[in-house]
Formats: structure tokens, sequence, C-alpha cells
């Protein structure tokens, strides 16, 4: 990857972060509606058990005719953090930076400050993967150990909000079974990084959230 091709070296100061798996469709103003408005942090092994996965998920509530224009903003960066010695701050970072149609990745990496404002770590490149089409086959780069994809897709997340809505105003108990899944139809912008476990460092539990942060 040709580092000189990326016009980064700028800090990014955090506006949002998500701690383990977690949703969060409708934020604040100041968000809401752009690719630094997260919705889904999801962190799991994957289907080759030596893998770990992250998935940030931005963006939401795309629907079908508006997924075709969704960009992701040049000037917002999408960092997992990971803490692999229990106290709860990131001892190494991945940071995901759009740039002219690609996805540029950096780390695994110690950051060079722990919390809000993060400097990018080009020389520690991850890959680049080109950003995938609304309604085209999706791209995946393997580069460095690691598979790595960016773009739309279908909103995985389920959650009956009409019912959550008349629980909270006392008009109903429980959640129906299977319930209506609310977010049915509408597309995310996805971020997804999946590297061995051997890059994460430790020997337990990894703590894990993502951050958009803002140039």
């Amino acid at each position: 990857m040709k580092k000189s091709k990326l016009l980064l070296g700028l800090s990014f100061f955090g506006v949002l972060g998500l701690v383990l798996v977690a949703a969060d469709h409708i934020d604040a103003p100041a968000v809401q509606g752009g690719t630094s408005d997260i919705t889904d942090f999801y962190s799991f092994q994957g289907s080759n058990t030596n893998n770990l996965v992250f998935v940030a998920n931005v963006k939401g509530l795309l629907s079908p005719t508006a997924t075709a224009d969704a960009a992701f903003d040049e000037n917002v960066m999408v960092e997992f953090n990971i803490d692999n010695n229990g106290d709860n701050i990131e001892d190494l970072v991945i940071q995901a930076i759009p740039r002219n149609g690609k996805m540029y990745f950096f780390g695994p990496v110690a950051p060079s400050a722990s919390g809000t404002s993060s400097a990018v770590m080009t020389s520690n490149p991850l890959g680049s993967v080109t950003i995938s089409q609304y309604g085209t086959p999706a791209v995946i780069s393997v580069e460095n150990g690691a598979n790595l994809f960016a773009g739309p897709r279908d909103d995985p997340f389920f959650f009956d909000f009409g019912q959550y809505s008349e629980i909270i105003a006392g008009n109903a108990g429980s959640f129906n079974n299977p319930g209506t899944d609310t977010f049915a139809g509408s597309n995310v912008m996805s971020v997804v990084v999946e590297l061995p476990k051997s890059m994460l460092g430790g020997s337990g539990t990894l703590n894990t959230w993502v951050e958009t942060k803002r140039k």
C-alpha cells in the first residue's frame, strides 16, 4: 500500500463510543445520520476459531433508495479498541479511514495516547479494501492475515421498537414472540475486520469497544 496516497497525519477526536455488543440507532443531532453515528458493535470468534471478528455498523436506518448514495465520511475514523490486560484502557487499536473509494486499515498497534484523541498510525498499515457498492457482490480483501470489508449491509439488529414503547408507556408487560423487526428493510454502513487472535496480545479475556473520531 502506498501511504503517500493518504493525506492523513491529523489527529482525530472521539465523538461516540460503544462497549461490548450494543445498539443505538437513534442518536444525538450532532452525529445522527452520519458515519460517526454508531448503530451497533459486534466482536466475536470467527468461523476460524483462531480469529476474532470486529464489526462496526454506522449510519443506520438507511432505506434501500438512500443506500445507493450512502458513503463513508472521509473526516471520520472508526477505531476498534482492545484492552488485553483488564485495566479497561486500550492497549491496541485498529483504525479504519476512508479515502477515495477505499477503506484503509492500520494496526493492531499500541496507540500514541489513550482516550478520546488519536493520531493515525500510518507506520502500521494492515491493508485496504475497495468500499463495496450497494447491489453488487461484497468486496473482501485478505492482507497480512486479516480479512477486511467496508460497505453497505442489511441491518442485522432485531428490535421491536413499537412493543418497547408500549412497555415503557405501561400498556404492555412483555415483548411478543417473535415480535416485529423494526429495522427490517433498512441498511447500515459496515466496517469489518477479521484477524488472528495472536495479533491481539494477552492470554485471557479481551475487552473491546469501538469509537468514531472526527478529524
